[in-house]
């Protein structure tokens, strides 16, 4: 498909969905309101006009609710926040880009603090538990997308139950317009996004992107080491499942360590590669991930590698945020300037 046909064809689909939007009005938010998060019973007594936002992906939905003059303090960055938040973004105290101390969270005094995992804060939480701020009187709200269909109770980043969808992200969304009494705006920005996720869809329909064999590189802790790969029901997989493409990964874990060896017996098509600021581990470093690709004995023989279907995606594409649908068009646009992929 051509990249005019490409544009024209999410044009057309953008504006029926946000015109069907449109056609209803939201219902003002009554207060107190009671709701379930996480397995947790939460109340809100009026809407929040001081809050703390533990991970990027809740501050981005936070201002992209126009919600940014109310948050006091954000932490847990993955990479620059979106250019479009960023005048608002300038003006809101960064706590840490990693993981805030309890005494800096509740320094803000914040009326509601959001999470972005429950391993910040939960029952083991890093940042603190829900009970230590319930003690404060503050309310958590920890985003759907890491609790609902997923077992977090042992080490690492969790095991996925169910296949993470964008309806949890779109599920937060929704909760944060009755919380803040903006559901007008949360409704909008859940159909818009919802317009982008079909019209990338469409823009790969009935090509041979169908089941084509992909994998997503995250990092690794040595650049020649096992490579942390997206897992079969996270949120890349389901990047890979709206396109029609099936990821080679087949462990549940969200990032489990993988070898090469057995990445090239999968002969993914199409690899992608995750860009980041983080530079945790060495493989974070973009350049250093390509370089790998192109000496490696065994990478560089992977048929994605030597017929250049590397995609580089930013880390936000990997997230249970926003960007995950910037993601999804990322990898349409590619795909569909593959051409055939056998």
């Amino acid at each position: 498909m051509s990249q005019t046909k490409f544009v024209r064809t999410a044009s057309l689909l953008a504006a029926a969905v946000l015109w069907a939007s449109a056609t209803a009005s939201a219902e003002p938010t009554r207060y107190p309101m009671t709701f379930e998060n996480c397995g947790q019973s939460v109340t809100i007594k009026a809407p929040p006009k001081r809050v703390v936002s533990v991970g990027q992906t809740q501050t981005e939905i936070l201002y992209a609710l126009g919600l940014a003059e109310r948050v006091v303090g954000t932490a847990v960055w993955f990479g620059p926040v979106a250019p479009r938040f960023a005048a608002a973004n300038a003006k809101v105290k960064r706590l840490a880009d990693n993981d805030p101390s309890f005494e800096a969270v509740v320094g803000q005094e914040p009326e509601l603090v959001t999470a972005m995992f429950e391993w910040h804060i939960g029952p083991h939480g890093a940042v603190g538990t829900r009970e230590q701020f319930a003690k404060l009187g503050i309310p958590v709200y920890v985003t759907p997308a890491d609790c609902v269909g997923k077992d977090n109770s042992g080490a690492g980043d969790g095991v996925r139950t169910e296949m993470f969808t964008m309806e949890l992200v779109y599920r937060t969304i929704l909760e944060y317009g009755r919380i803040f009494d903006v559901s007008d705006r949360a409704e909008s920005l859940v159909a818009e996004l919802r317009a982008r996720e079909a019209n990338a869809a469409a823009g790969v329909a009935g090509t041979a992107a169908a089941n084509v064999p992909v994998a997503l590189w995250f990092s690794s802790r040595t650049i020649r080491g096992e490579a942390f790969m997206a897992g079969r029901t996270g949120v890349p997989a389901y990047l890979f499942s709206k396109l029609g493409a099936r990821n080679v990964i087949a462990s549940t874990e969200e990032w489990p360590l993988v070898g090469w060896e057995s990445i090239a017996a999968a002969n993914p098509q199409v690899l992608v590669v995750v860009k980041m600021d983080r530079r945790r581990f060495p493989a974070d470093d973009i350049e250093a991930k390509l370089d790998f690709l192109r000496t490696d004995p065994v990478a560089s023989r992977l048929d994605a590698v030597a017929k250049g279907r590397v995609v580089i995606v930013d880390v936000g594409a990997t997230r249970a945020g926003l960007d995950a649908v910037d993601g999804i068009e990322t990898l349409a646009r590619a795909i569909a300037g593959f051409g055939p992929l056998n």
